[in-house]
């Protein structure tokens, strides 16, 4: 039978999956009513063809750990060839996870496997969110296209060509080893943490064994060698290997030793992670009677890392709930039940120290509208060698998510259900009061910088509040002006603020005349998807309403409205339009543009857009084809900045 280097170090993975696995105790509640009616997206058939060795899991089973590794190496079968067929790694939701757990159950328990499934699989993967696709797991690589541009072309041709055909002999299979290590490397180094690196071999493993194998990851060969799976019976030996046994239980015996050193050491790095785990564990259980503390005289909390620490599960995965560029942000429920968003900022470094971090939380704090995401307070910590100062904000949170999930589809065509005009109209003038507020309601007044459709956030009653306005803050001559620190996302970007810097309250309404256009339309601000190149969506609406054809920059889901709204719907585009005109001087500010879309003004003819900022591809607008327009072409645009 084969001995497979891969075998080696998939059981030291499996090991650590399941060593480092959360308490089932922590992970209650991953399965709810709403997972429970997912379908299971693997054909499990093979599991009572493929010749693996269920042994260790057959009853009584004398060893947990052992069958374990096994049923994950079972499932990670299904999951390759899930990846050999689709291009997507893991599972797609919680739901599909706990449906293939289920059904890989019923799999077991089957004759002629006859195993005690039901028993096995709860124990074993007590999280039934486990599978679940995550852009957290390793380096935000969910599909094989995103592992094959991280892990870099040398790299995948290198797996390609080590683990695409005949791994059944040591030495070939040691020398797609190799391969996947190099390759796990370069993810784990893509992600900027090494925790990631278990994730990121995993993903490694399930790429050689989907993509990479010529065979398939339900051929036994490669079961035995990607995977590590023992087999029940002698995987294909090639004929080199046949006639040369002695020869192979020599590699075998001489591998023996490096296996062992290789456990040892695996087994003394878990004991470490434990023990650092159980000092945290036990910082949090001495620090539960602190609580978070108001600050005398302001809107701000200062709260404990422990109690946030508690609140989000010790920041889990499962409860990771948005990305962006300066955080990452986390639902929590505080001691008190209040449920909670917590956003981590990725870079902690505050110009000033933490005083200055707390005096502009307090500024923030103080501010109070309809429209506006409340924050709660911050917290500072910095008792941890391993993580180093970290910095946090709590938000209230938003039960109904952000309004990208309601206009955009997903990268699989899926979305909540399509607005009403009735829902759109409302969602546009709430961003429109939050912004009027933050413009003339506090004095001074504070700029956003970063309006884009995953900022705007939908409470219970699907009103839209504007979150994510950052920080305020005094400027360094003592100048009373409040601004914030977000950079801004292309595509929303003022020109005049993308190319020279120039901000103003303007900058503002240009986001939001790119976010009006969007809720009208669907469409994203950014189109990369157009055969004619890069197209915004101001160039696309513009040449509509100058051509007569406004009617088809409405989304298909609002045509279908009553023509007595029509009217409505039309003059929403066309403040969306002027907002975001090219030329300052022509957009309104933030009250102005209420008023046209309440109609209580009028909205004026729209003025020509000039070909500005050396535009050097031609637009015609006579016809459907559109270029990148001005913002993109311009030859001083610097897309490191703009890109952040």
């Amino acid at each position: 039978m084969t001995s497979a280097p891969w075998k080696h170090l998939g059981v030291l993975l499996l090991v650590v999956v399941l060593v480092l696995r959360p308490p089932a105790a922590a992970e209650a509640g991953g399965a709810n009513s709403s997972t429970a009616a997912a379908a299971c997206p693997l054909d499990l058939g093979y599991v009572a063809t493929l010749p693996w060795d269920h042994a260790p899991c057959a009853p009584p089973v004398a060893n947990d750990t052992a069958c374990c590794m096994t049923l994950l190496s079972v499932l990670g079968v299904g999951l390759a060839a899930r990846l050999r067929a689709t291009g997507r790694f893991r599972l797609p939701s919680a739901g599909a996870s706990a449906a293939c757990l289920r059904a890989f159950s019923a799999a077991l328990a089957a004759p002629p496997l006859s195993l005690p499934g039901a028993s096995l699989v709860p124990r074993c993967f007590p999280v039934p969110s486990q599978f679940a696709i995550t852009p957290d797991y390793c380096a935000g690589v969910t599909t094989a296209a995103e592992y094959a541009a991280v892990a870099g072309d040398t790299s995948v041709a290198g797996l390609n060509a080590s683990c695409g055909d005949d791994v059944t002999s040591l030495s070939l299979c040691t020398r797609c080893l190799n391969a996947g290590v190099d390759a796990s490397a370069r993810l784990t180094a893509a992600a900027g943490n090494s925790s990631k690196s278990q994730s990121c071999f995993y993903l490694t493993v399930l790429y050689a064994a989907g993509i990479s194998s010529s065979a398939g990851p339900d051929s036994p060969a490669t079961a035995s060698c990607a995977l590590g799976l023992a087999l029940s019976t002698p995987s294909p030996m090639s004929s080199t290997q046949s006639s040369s046994t002695n020869h192979t239980n020599i590699a075998v015996a001489a591998t023996i030793p490096i296996a062992t050193v290789l456990l040892l050491s695996l087994v003394a790095l878990l004991l470490w992670r434990k023990r650092q785990e159980d000092i945290k564990r036990r910082s949090i259980q001495i620090s539960e009677e602190r609580r978070s503390r108001p600050r005398p005289n302001t809107g701000s909390v200062m709260f404990d890392i422990c109690e946030l620490a508690k609140a989000t599960g010790g920041f889990a995965e499962r409860n990771l709930i948005g990305r962006g560029g300066f955080g990452v942000v986390y639902r929590g429920a505080l001691a008190d039940g209040t449920v909670v968003a917590v956003k981590k900022m990725l870079d902690p470094d505050v110009e000033g120290g933490d005083e200055e971090f707390t005096n502009e939380v307090e500024i923030i704090s103080l501010l109070r509208h309809r429209n506006l995401v409340p924050l709660r307070g911050c917290c500072i910590a910095d008792d941890d060698p391993d993580e180093g100062k970290q910095m946090f904000l709590v938000y209230d949170y938003m039960p109904k998510g952000s309004l990208d999930q309601y206009i955009f589809a997903d990268g699989e065509g899926r979305r909540r259900p399509a607005l009403s005009w009735a829902q759109r109209r409302t969602v546009i003038l709430d961003v429109a009061r939050g912004l009027e507020y933050l413009h003339y309601g506090v004095k001074p007044g504070i700029y956003h910088r970063d309006i884009k459709a995953t900022n705007i956030l939908l409470d219970a009653d699907m009103r839209a509040r504007v979150a994510d306005f950052g920080l305020a803050r005094r400027s360094r001559e003592g100048q009373s002006h409040l601004t914030t620190r977000v950079a801004g996302t292309h595509g929303y970007l003022s020109p005049e603020y993308a190319l020279y810097g120039q901000l103003t309250e303007k900058s503002d309404v240009y986001s939001f005349g790119v976010l009006v256009l969007e809720v009208m339309s669907g469409r994203r601000a950014l189109d990369l998807s157009d055969p004619s190149g890069v197209v915004l969506i101001t160039d696309w609406a513009w040449t509509h309403v100058k051509a007569g054809r406004a009617r088809e920059v409405l989304a298909q889901a609002v045509r279908k409205e009553p023509s007595t709204v029509m009217v409505a719907m039309e003059r929403f585009v066309l403040v969306g339009i002027l907002c975001a005109h090219v030329t300052v001087a022509c957009r309104p500010t933030m009250p102005e543009a209420l008023r046209m879309l309440e109609g209580d003004m009028d909205v004026p003819d729209l003025p020509d857009r000039p070909q500005a900022f050396g535009q050097r591809i031609a637009f015609d607008e006579g016809e459907s084809n559109f270029s990148a327009s001005s913002i993109l072409s311009g030859p001083f645009v610097d897309f490191g900045d703009m890109l952040r």
